[in-house]
């Protein structure tokens, strides 16, 4: 399990963040098609997330609002076309499938997705990671505040919920 403190706001302008981030040195994992199912479950959220790049089954918990967003998240890297999906589907059922192109980039702990979702449009979100509890809770929402910073996002572009929350099966 690890630490994520992040945010998730509208982004009517992804070429202005694009440019901060190349500017920043940021590295750029690449542009990732990604379906994320979302399965009914009593507590938190899990879902299995297929893509060119990542695959995993994340589960988490994290409160619905607007600003920066402490989760604990634990991760299982799945293999594409394991029979993972199916089971949990005939276990679970499905909640919601979101679709959407991802970009990916990094600045040391830090990840930011530039993304496009079906059915919703453009959104930007700032990750900061802390994988082995060495970071701390304050500095990843000092980092998580300088980015929104230096993206000049507005209180008002800031959403509360997940895309899962959004779209509609």
């Amino acid at each position: 399990m690890h630490l994520n403190v992040e945010i998730k706001a509208r982004c009517n302008n992804p070429d202005r963040i694009r440019s901060i981030l190349r500017e920043q040195d940021a590295e750029e994992i690449g542009l990732d098609h990604q379906i994320d199912t979302y399965f009914r479950v009593n507590s938190g959220r899990l879902k299995l997330r297929e893509g060119n790049i990542e695959n995993s089954l994340i589960q988490y918990h994290r409160p619905d609002q607007a600003g920066p967003k402490t989760s604990e998240v634990t991760l299982y890297q799945s293999q594409p076309g394991s029979s993972l999906k199916e089971a949990l589907i005939n276990a679970l059922g499905i909640k919601v499938i979101v679709d959407k192109k991802r970009e990916i980039y990094f600045i040391d702990n830090v990840k930011f997705h530039l993304d496009t979702v079906q059915g919703l449009g453009s959104f930007v979100e700032i990750e900061a990671i802390d994988y082995d509890g060495t970071l701390g809770i304050d500095y990843l929402q000092e980092q998580c505040a300088h980015y929104m910073n230096l993206f000049d996002l507005s209180p008002a572009s800031l959403l509360k919920q997940s895309y899962s929350d959004m779209v509609k099966l």
